[in-house]
C-alpha cells in the first residue's frame, strides 16, 4: 500500500479486466501499476484505450514486481486456481472474478495456502455492488421487511452474440457456471445454508442451432438448513421484455413485514416497507458511473465499488465478502445443481462437500 493508503493494483486478463482498469484509473483509492495479458495486441489496446502502457505479456512480472500489492484475475475459469496460488505465493492479495473455480479438486488447498500467507482474496461477484442491490441489502439489514421469508432470483438475457466467441461453443462452457452464478449469489447472501438443490435444464433450439453444448435454460429450487425456500432460473439465448417491463436480472425478497425488489442493470430499487409505504427509486444519475463503454456491455461502475470496498478492507481490517471461503461454498452449491441436472433429482450440497474433502473448510 502506498502512504495514502492506496492499493498498488496488478490486473491479469485484459476482456472483461477491461472494466477493472477503468475502475482502478478512476479511483482515488487505487494506482494501478501494471496490467498483463498474452495478447499483447490487446495489451497495446487497452493502452491506446486508457493512455495507459506499462503492460506485459509475462505474469510472471506482475508476480515479482515488488510495487504491486493485489493482482486482479480475469483469466478463463480453468486458470483461476493456479493464478490464485501463484500470487498468494509471491505476497499478493488477490481479487478473482466469478466463479471463482471451476472445480474443487484444489480448494482445500488454496484455503491452507491462505492461512500460511495471510493475503486476502475477494471474489469479483460484481452484482452485489449494483446500486440496488446495495440499497436492497441495507433495507434488508435495518429490517424494513422483517423476517426473510424466501427469496427468489433470476437472470434473463438474450446472450446470443455471446456465441461468436469460439470458446463458448466448447463443451466446457456452461451457462450454470457463467451466468446463473450472479443469481445464485443472490441466495448464497440471504441464505447461505443452502442443504439441498433440485433443477431441470435444456438446451433451447435458438443454442443448439449457435452451437452450445450446456443448458441455456434452467430452473432451480433450493432448500436451506432450517426450511426455507428460495428459487434461480436463467435463459440466455433468446429475447428478453422490454425494461420498463422486466428486467435481466433480478433478486426478490419477501419477508414476514414487506418485500424488496433489486432490478440489476435497471438501476431501479422498489419495496412496500414494514409500515405499508411503497416506493421505487432508481439511478438514472449515476448511468455513466456504471455503464461506461458499449451500452451496458460493459458495467464498470459496479467494479468500482467492489475494488473501492476490498481496498477498505485492507485499511480496516474487515473481511471482505465474498471471500475465499464463500466462493468456495458457492462452487459446491453450483456443482450440486450441475449434479441435479443430471440426475433428475434432489441433491445434497453436503455431499459434493464431502466429496472433496471439505467438510472442515466450509460451514454448510
Amino acid at each position: 500500500m502506498t502512504k495514502e493508503g492506496k492499493l498498488r493494483l496488478g490486473i491479469l486478463g485484459l476482456g472483461e479486466g477491461r472494466s477493472t482498469m477503468s475502475a482502478a484509473l478512476s479511483s482515488q483509492k487505487i494506482q494501478l501499476v501494471q496490467v498483463c495479458d498474452r495478447n499483447e495486441e490487446l495489451c497495446q489496446k487497452r493502452g491506446k484505450e486508457f493512455d495507459f502502457f506499462n503492460y506485459t505479456t509475462r505474469y510472471e512480472d506482475m508476480l515479482e514486481n515488488p510495487e504491486i500489492d493485489a493482482i486482479a484475475i480475469y483469466t478463463p475459469d480453468k486458470l483461476h486456481a493456479i493464478h490464485i496460488k501463484m500470487a498468494m505465493e509471491h505476497d499478493k492479495h488477490v481479487v478473482c472474478t466469478k466463479p471463482l473455480l471451476d472445480d474443487l479438486t484444489e480448494a482445500r488447498d488454496l484455503i491452507d495456502l491462505q492461512k500460511k500467507t495471510g493475503k486476502r482474496l475477494f471474489v469479483g461477484q460484481s452484482s452485489r455492488f449494483f446500486e440496488p442491490m446495495k440499497r436492497q441489502n441495507a433495507d434488508y439489514k435495518k429490517g424494513l421487511i422483517g423476517d426473510l421469508i424466501t427469496v427468489e432470483a433470476y437472470y434473463h438475457a438474450d446472450h446470443r452474440w455471446f456465441l461468436e466467441k469460439p470458446w463458448s461453443l466448447e463443451p466446457a462452457f456452461k451457462w450454470l457456471y457463467g451466468g446463473l452464478s450472479h443469481p445464485v449469489d443472490f441466495i448464497r447472501w440471504y441464505l447461505p445454508d443452502i442443504e439441498e438443490v433440485m433443477g431441470y435444464g435444456m438446451l433451447s433450439s435458438n443454442g443448439q442451432k449457435g452451437g452450445l453444448k450446456n443448458s441455456d435454460t434452467m430452473h432451480f429450487i433450493f432448500k436451506a438448513k432450517d426450511g426455507r425456500v428460495a428459487r434461480v432460473s436463467g435463459a440466455y439465448t433468446g429475447p428478453v421484455q422490454p425494461a420498463v417491463r422486466d428486467s435481466e436480472m433480478s433478486c426478490i425478497l419477501r419477508g414476514t413485514e414487506g418485500c424488496s425488489q433489486g432490478d440489476y442493470m435497471d438501476l431501479r430499487y422498489a419495496i412496500t416497507d414494514n409500515m405499508g409505504e411503497e416506493q421505487v427509486v432508481t439511478w438514472e444519475h449515476k448511468s455513466k458511473h456504471y455503464f461506461r463503454f458499449e451500452g451496458k456491455s460493459h458495467h464498470a461502475g459496479e467494479y468500482n465499488n467492489y475494488l473501492e470496498y476490498f481496498v477498505d478492507s485492507i485499511n480496516y481490517d474487515f473481511v471482505a465478502y465474498p471471500d475465499l471461503v464463500e466462493g468456495i461454498g458457492t462452487i459446491a452449491l453450483l456443482k450440486a445443481m450441475e449434479r441435479s441436472l443430471a440426475s433428475g433429482r434432489p441433491e445434497k450440497v453436503s455431499e459434493v462437500i464431502a466429496e472433496f474433502g471439505l467438510e472442515n473448510y466450509l460451514k454448510n
